[in-house]
């Protein structure tokens, strides 16, 4: 041992002598090991239905689980090579959505990369499904994949089962429970306050808080009762999170009483703050104190603005729409903070005519829209709008504005980005490259652009990745133009090799039992333009 970590060379002796005692060291210790008792052999792993990918789907994602490439660039450059890790969620979304199993032998390599990246856990363990948790329990390293399950036994239980159901909401770790109570809550909104009412009171008050935040899907009037039992908890981040979803619900009670107090202050006539935070704000959710450099009464007038149904607007200006009463002029000051609080109300209540409103038309210099200019604020509203006008109206700010400020944007966008949302794209991203500069300034949106721009769009980006000269480069070194021309060749073969994964997952076309084809069968256009 002292040889092979100090060398032969200072403690003598040959290398040939060292890796010998080495090799009969391990075979002393091979020849002297003793069996152990053989224990008891696993219970068969649960049958799952579902159908293994075909062939070339099975090999592609035992490509993409080791992450292999092709070459990749030098001194520091990503190379024309696709990243296949940042495809990998792709490919278990679509298989999933086509209602596939995961290859029985890939199933470690997928419970290893779901245990290293969390982003890919849901569509991971929905892929290995009852045979993923089975092997989860024989590897401690796995056991994330048994949370949520019915005594760690690997199998979720059914909603519909209310003792076993009951048994896990009693005994059950906390992620269990709160994954629970999503199981129950998708199955049946109301089985899940009822549930969650039998607990409550014993809830350690950072629970509450997440179990209550579990509630916002499937949110409903008749959930308004138990969230208004809420407004009286002892916790005051639990009141403000039920008050929160009260307010997103217009018909309720909260919300009655947040519009009667900001139709008191909001009016044709102007604005008048309220003086006073009273009992009645406080328990309906209204944050007393402001954060540093916030008036007080600007502070409170937000909030009862933000939590007040936007339906009582019309009335309250005479019957004008959203955008008319937008172009309202308001009292200096008040603006802004008017406006910034009907974004809020936009997006809590999910309501598309007044996003689309404050939005503004995406030509627009952002500074002089009529809601917000913050790129954050503008992409919560575009998430209420159906996705064909979210996509245009991205369309339409990309060719006003180019790509520097639509990241953010993009990312709410629905994928692929197609027609004139993923032409805009291309567009700018040609405009970007011939006026100078360098791809990683866009580095974010060309790596949104490998993963969601449309495949189709691999044939009109092909002409870009041939490199020109700049005249104002040393010869020979292409300088910006020759990395413009990789990050084009790179996002070109990435978007062909996505093309290729879902042609590779399309099931094959069931054949006709008895049927005899025709003399002259019409020719069909496979993928990649392949005739079958």
């Amino acid at each position: 041992m002292t040889a092979s970590l100090l060398g032969t060379g200072r403690r003598g002796g040959s290398p040939q002598a060292l890796l010998d005692a080495a090799a009969v060291q391990t075979l002393r210790r091979r020849a002297g090991l003793r069996p152990a008792e053989a224990g008891p052999r696993p219970v068969p792993a649960p049958p799952d239905p579902r159908p293994e990918p075909p062939p070339a789907a099975g090999r592609r994602l035992a490509q993409l689980l080791a992450g292999r490439t092709g070459a990749g660039g030098t001194g520091g450059r990503r190379g024309a090579a696709p990243d296949l890790t940042e495809l990998l969620p792709q490919w278990l979304a679509t298989a999933g959505r086509r209602g596939y199993r995961a290859p029985s032998e890939l199933l470690p390599a997928l419970l290893d990369a779901a245990r290293a990246r969390t982003d890919l856990r849901p569509p991971a363990l929905a892929l290995a499904g009852p045979r993923g948790r089975w092997l989860a329990r024989l590897n401690p390293d796995w056991r994330f994949a048994l949370r949520g399950a019915a005594g760690g036994s690997g199998e979720p239980p059914d909603p519909a089962d209310g003792e076993a159901v009951e048994r896990l909401w009693e005994e059950g770790l906390f992620a269990e429970r709160v994954a629970l109570l999503g199981s129950v809550r998708a199955h049946e909104p109301a089985a899940a306050t009822r549930l969650l009412a039998t607990t409550w009171g014993a809830e350690r008050a950072e629970d509450r808080l997440m179990f209550l935040d579990s509630l916002r899907s499937g949110l409903s009037d008749a959930d308004e009762p138990f969230l208004e039992a809420a407004l009286g908890d002892r916790s005051r981040n639990v009141r403000a999170t039920a008050a929160e979803l009260l307010s997103a619900l217009p018909d309720s009670a909260l919300a009655g009483r947040m519009a009667a107090r900001a139709l008191a202050c909001v009016g044709p006539r102007g604005v008048t703050p309220p003086a006073e935070c009273d009992a009645g704000m406080l328990r309906d959710g209204v944050v007393e104190r402001p954060p540093a450099g916030r008036g007080e009464r600007a502070w409170w007038l937000g909030q009862l603005v933000e939590a007040a149904p936007l339906s009582c607007w019309r009335d309250r200006f005479g019957g004008l729409d959203p955008a008319e009463i937008l172009a309202l002029p308001v009292a200096p000051g008040w603006a802004e903070e008017l406006h910034a609080a009907w974004c809020r109300a936009a997006v809590r209540q999910r309501d598309a005519r007044w996003s689309e409103a404050l939005l503004g038309e995406p030509s627009a210099p952002p500074a002089e829209g009529p809601g917000t200019a913050s790129l954050a604020e503008r992409a919560r509203l575009l998430e209420t709008l159906p996705e064909e006008e979210r996509a245009a109206w991205v369309a339409g700010f990309i060719r006003a504005h180019g790509l520097s400020e639509a990241f953010q944007l993009l990312g709410v966008c629905p994928v692929p980005w197609a027609g004139p949302l993923g032409r805009a794209v291309v567009d700018a991203l040609e405009s970007a490259r011939d006026a100078g500069g360098y791809p990683w300034s866009f580095s974010g949106v060309m790596g949104l652009a490998e993963r969601c721009l449309d495949p189709a769009e691999a044939a009109r980006l092909e002409a870009l990745t041939t490199t020109v000269e700049d005249p104002g480069e040393p010869a020979g070194t292409g300088g910006a133009a020759s990395y413009w021309a990789e990050a084009f060749a790179r996002l070109v073969a990435t978007l062909r090799l996505r093309a290729t994964m879902l042609a590779e997952l399309t099931p094959p076309a069931t054949p006709i039992p008895n049927a005899t084809p025709g003399p002259n069968p019409i020719p069909v256009t496979g993928p990649a333009g392949r005739r079958t």
